[in-house]
């Protein structure tokens, strides 16, 4: 095959930036979906998507499975943690979420906490922890989250310097809290940098400065489907600075493909349209750049391939989606018209059995808040062929749902 390298991501629907579109509230959000300044999930989901391009799918699954692969230890295993008293009176309860967290972990495993530890990681393991900062104060992952995972890795020995808080964007993260202030001794990284009102994104030699950042021998390939007059970009340049490539390729990030081993995926409960961007949409299009135009072309399909890249697949131990607050519709990005108090972690080592559970709840949730609700089978087509590709579990009957209540 050419030089379609070894291995490469996601738009929302007008030409405004990120802090212009908080800055528009609720009506914007509801009409558009607008994230980052570029269509969205749901804006490409109301439409036929087009053929279905060639990708590198089989560049994935012709690489043998490593011994931490996807789906883990318990395919199609799911456990949620519900206390209320996590959230009371607009105020998060570190001391319960830090309970709520090894609760889950000890009820999805069998195991105590020690012992859960050695099914994820070994010595000398770097761990990155994932998180979902888009949204903030309202529908991110709360910080109070990463520190229960970082306790626990502390506790059984992994020094902080080899604990990374990470995300695809620099800015996002301090926007959520998430920063070296706030969390000492441990790294806190984006993939890259944007600049939402200039041109500082760009290099002395006119590139993006976070070019390498990024591994060109580890990607996503989409034949012909690159990142020029992509809809809902003012301009190609804009394009650009926000996903740093504009070819055929996505490229995964180093911190990916060079130093973490192991990966903890810290995923936001809400909504994208009619289906949701949770523990495969985090991970799927958090991880490489280049990514607004695969949104209409293949969709959710991304947060499947993705997650059976070798990088991700054979690194992604443990996900817990944060539903302490929770958002059925008009995500990905916030509103608080349609959040609510949830009170709840979701624990699985498969993050497709863990979205169809989040997904089934959803869609309750948006019957019986009156929301128009779109149940075709294309919303969650792309966690059955992540079972056809052996990465989960999504066939209801194979799932194995706990509920514990707390408090």
């Amino acid at each position: 095959m050419k030089k379609r390298h070894p291995y490469q991501p996601m738009p929302t629907s007008s030409d405004v930036t990120r802090r212009e579109f908080v800055k528009l509230g609720t009506a914007t959000a509801v009409a558009g979906g607008i994230v980052l300044g570029v269509p969205s999930f749901s804006d490409a989901q109301e439409r036929t998507p087009p053929a279905t391009p060639e990708t590198n799918i089989n560049d994935f699954t012709k690489v043998p499975k490593g011994k931490y692969a996807l789906p883990g230890p318990f395919p199609g295993r799911v456990v949620q943690v519900k206390d209320t008293r996590s959230f009371v009176n607009e105020k998060f309860d570190g001391t319960i979420i830090g309970e709520m967290f090894e609760h889950g972990v000890r009820t999805l495993t069998g195991k105590d906490m020690k012992a859960s530890f050695a099914l994820f990681f070994e010595p000398g393991d770097t761990v990155g922890i994932k998180v979902n900062p888009v949204g903030p104060p309202l529908i991110n992952t709360r910080p109070e989250l990463a520190d229960a995972v970082i306790k626990w890795l502390v506790d059984n020995k992994v020094p902080k310097s080899n604990i990374v808080i990470w995300d695809r964007f620099d800015y996002m993260l301090k926007d959520a809290g998430f920063t070296a202030a706030r969390f000492p001794g441990v790294a806190v990284e984006g993939l890259q940098t944007m600049d939402e009102t200039g041109n500082t994104w760009k290099g002395p030699d006119g590139n993006h400065v976070s070019l390498n950042n990024f591994d060109k021998d580890v990607f996503y390939f989409a034949k012909g489907i690159v990142g020029k007059n992509v809809r809902g970009y003012k301009d190609d340049e804009f394009y650009l600075n926000q996903h740093v490539y504009n070819g055929e390729y996505s490229y995964f990030g180093k911190l990916l493909t060079k130093r973490l081993t192991k990966i903890v995926n810290l995923a936001a409960y809400k909504n994208t349209g009619a289906g949701v961007s949770m523990a495969t949409k985090n991970m799927g299009y958090g991880s490489l750049c280049n990514t607004g135009r695969l949104h209409a072309p293949l969709f959710f399909n991304v947060c499947t391939e993705v997650l059976a890249a070798p990088v991700v697949r054979d690194k992604l131990v443990l996900n817990v989606t944060d539903g302490l607050r929770a958002q059925y519709d008009g995500g990905p990005d916030k509103n608080a018209q349609f959040v609510y108090d949830n009170h709840s972690l979701y624990f699985a080592t498969d993050p497709f059995a863990l979205d169809m559970v989040c997904h089934r709840q959803i869609v309750e949730k948006r019957k019986a808040m009156g929301v128009a609700t779109n149940e075709n089978p294309r919303f969650t087509e792309y966690l059955h062929y992540a079972e056809r590709l052996g990465l989960g579990v999504a066939a209801a009957e194979k799932i194995k749902y706990v509920l514990e209540a707390r408090g």
